[in-house]
């Protein structure tokens, strides 16, 4: 069984950073790709980042040169630094990890969810 716990959600002034914070907990499981994924009011679903279990990253174009995504498979974490934040990058950001269990099994799971806030 796997839960992710997601911190570092706040409220930021334009132009300011924010690092989002996404830890998966459990065992008896390898992680696989791990997203960061954003819903903005009256926006679908948007992909924010991308990273592949070698550490490859793909970016959202509207977030492409601004945010960076990293992990750290010794923790089991994947992280999200937002830098020069828009007021367009306001909305709840989710992580969401590909999960290979013991038995061979592949999963999806989704944190809770962190509302980021960026004011003009």
């Amino acid at each position: 069984q796997v839960q992710l716990v997601e911190s570092g959600g706040c409220l930021v002034q334009a132009g300011g950073s924010l690092r989002l914070s996404c830890a998966a907990s459990g065992s008896n499981f390898r992680l696989e790709a791990m997203c960061w994924y954003r819903y903005a009011p009256g926006k679908q679903r948007e992909l924010v980042a991308a990273i592949t279990s070698s550490g490859s990253t793909n970016y959202g174009d509207s977030v492409k040169g601004r945010f960076t995504g990293s992990r750290d498979n010794a923790k089991n974490t994947v992280s999200l630094q937002m830098n020069s934040l828009k007021p367009e990058d306001t909305a709840v950001y989710y992580c969401k990890v590909n999960v290979i269990t013991h038995t061979g099994r592949r999963l999806e799971v989704w944190g809770q969810g962190t509302l980021v806030t960026v004011s003009s």
